[in-house]
């Protein structure tokens, strides 16, 4: 089993693709929690990853059959950075305003309130999506 980065052997990136099916999402989840182990911000940076893997799959081609999205998690001493990689689509992501009776349309809200930053690079031929994290301080809460 590799460490985590809360381990003595610290790890500072991870990088991993994932078939861009709906089930996958949960494995993306645990990915997030491989790299992060018991840390305060694990729940938070699963719920992002889970948000903007989604996304992908919902509004790019790696929904298509056999598409791919891969998940970057890159940490320092005080910020983790997870980005979402999509095979790209012909529209942008963004904010956008959900009525209370509409079953999506809030992912890019939730992960807004829950990172430091959040931002897209890239275009209709693939994206990464990206979302700022704080990290607390060994011993401390986040």
């Amino acid at each position: 089993m590799s460490p985590a980065l809360n381990s003595p052997k610290e790890i500072h990136r991870w990088c991993r693709n994932f078939p861009g099916t709906r089930a996958q999402i949960r494995e993306a989840r645990q990915f997030v929690t491989s790299y992060l182990g018991d840390r305060p911000e694990t729940d938070t940076a699963q719920l992002v990853v889970s948000e903007l893997a989604t996304n992908a799959i919902r509004h790019t081609r790696s929904g298509l059959p056999g598409g791919r999205f891969g998940v970057t998690l890159h940490a320092g001493s005080t910020l983790l950075i997870a980005a979402v990689l999509d095979e790209g689509g012909p529209t942008a992501p963004h904010l956008r305003q959900a009525e209370n009776d509409d079953r999506s349309g809030r992912g890019l809200h939730l992960v807004e309130t829950l990172t430091t930053r959040w931002g897209v690079h890239g275009d209709a031929a693939g994206r990464t999506v990206w979302a700022l994290i704080p990290l607390a301080l060994a011993g401390q809460a986040a």
